[in-house]
């Protein structure tokens, strides 16, 4: 692969839960662009991967604070994850565009 096609396909790994989140799966975009693309180039494996593990990671938290959301607390958590995950994975891509390499803070790594 170009480098060029490295940065796009980075980018598009942590952009790819925007759209994934319409159908209500945002880990798949990915997930496939890990899948795809995970022996053909190192950069963007380890881009597909951090966003993998962070919507993994998210996903723990809305299903946390879907059971907050009794004692009304969890409409604050759930508010937050959501504006923190917007804030990072745009971060994220950012970084991935410029070819850096970029890390989610507090992310599980579920798939290494």
């Amino acid at each position: 692969m170009t480098a060029s096609d490295e940065r796009t396909w980075g980018t598009l790994s942590h952009v790819a839960p925007f759209v994934g989140g319409i159908v209500g799966l945002p880990f798949l975009g990915a997930l496939v662009v890990f899948l795809i693309y995970k022996d053909r180039s190192v950069f963007v494996r380890r881009h597909a991967l951090e966003s993998l593990n962070f919507q993994l990671t998210l996903l723990i938290g809305y299903v946390i604070s879907a059971v907050l959301m009794l004692v009304l607390i969890g409409f604050v958590t759930a508010a937050a994850l959501a504006l923190a995950s917007i804030v990072l994975q745009i971060l994220g891509a950012v970084a991935a565009s410029r070819g850096e390499d970029y890390r989610y803070p507090l992310t599980i790594r579920f798939v290494h």
